[in-house]
């Protein structure tokens, strides 16, 4: 059965002024969001993956079409406050580097107006949440942690405000790649765990396949198909089915390579 449409994408349109020509960034994308949905969105440079997502909170503003979340559309909306309702997870963590790890993840729900005690409880619960030890990390700044770490925190900093709707530009992409797998299955478990929907942007089609429910394909500011990993294996698109031959190719190659593992 169908979930409920939550983000809805109509007509959206998105251009940037060049030195000799207009660039459109984004052109005519229409598509929606199901609530509880993780939806990934893949495609080369200038695709136009990360201007769609900066539309999404007004950190930009469409030129035509419009966005709406949970019937409203955000144009009427103050964008400070739509931005507070909406957890953003950027790439590199992109941290204070001024302020601890407890202010870090408390900005938010302070500038919400939460009493110190609760933001207090609200950075510890959220440290456990993403596997931080609370006394070794909440005292220390961004320089002193790890990419990992620094990636941890900015998942519970976009979690701080107990949003519905959770963006992320690349979250994993700088991370080795065990760090990376640990994060996203982390932050996974996290999406169920409180219902969000999430809409992340990655040029690792086999990171979207792992972790999404949905895939959108975006290139030349066009979306050119949106689906499920299986239909998307099956899709006739022809940059669709370019895209799918990495991690097909990567998975025959580790077959070959890797010995089976043996029973015991």
């Amino acid at each position: 059965m169908p979930r409920t449409p939550f983000i809805v994408y109509a007509n959206v349109r998105k251009s940037f002024p060049g030195p000799s020509v207009t660039v459109t960034a984004v052109d005519g994308v229409s598509m929606e969001v199901a609530e509880g949905e993780f939806l990934a969105i893949v495609g080369g440079s200038g695709s136009g993956k990360t201007t769609l997502l900066r539309l999404t909170n007004r950190l930009i503003e469409l030129d035509g079409g419009a966005i709406r979340i949970a019937g409203e559309d955000i144009a009427g909306l103050d964008p400070f406050s739509l931005r507070r309702r909406i957890g953003t997870v950027f790439q590199n963590g992109a941290l204070f580097p001024h302020m601890t790890v407890a202010a870090n993840i408390g900005i938010t729900p302070r500038l919400l107006g939460t009493p110190p005690a609760g933001i207090a409880t609200r950075v510890d619960d959220l440290l456990d949440l993403v596997r931080l030890d609370r006394k070794a990390h909440r005292d220390r700044l961004p320089h002193e942690l790890s990419g990992g770490q620094r990636q941890r925190v900015g998942v519970a900093r976009a979690l701080a405000a107990r949003p519905k709707i959770v963006l992320m530009d690349e979250p994993f992409g700088a991370l080795d790649p065990l760090t990376r797998d640990a994060l996203g299955s982390d932050y996974r478990a996290l999406h169920e765990q409180f219902a969000l929907t999430t809409i992340m942007i990655t040029h690792d089609i086999t990171e979207a396949l792992l972790l999404a429910d949905r895939i959108a394909v975006m290139r030349g500011g066009r979306l050119i198909e949106i689906g499920t990993p299986a239909e998307l294996a099956a899709s006739r698109e022809p940059y669709v089915t370019e895209l799918m031959t990495t991690p097909r190719r990567q998975a025959a190659r580790l077959a070959a390579l890797l010995p089976e593992s043996g029973t015991v």
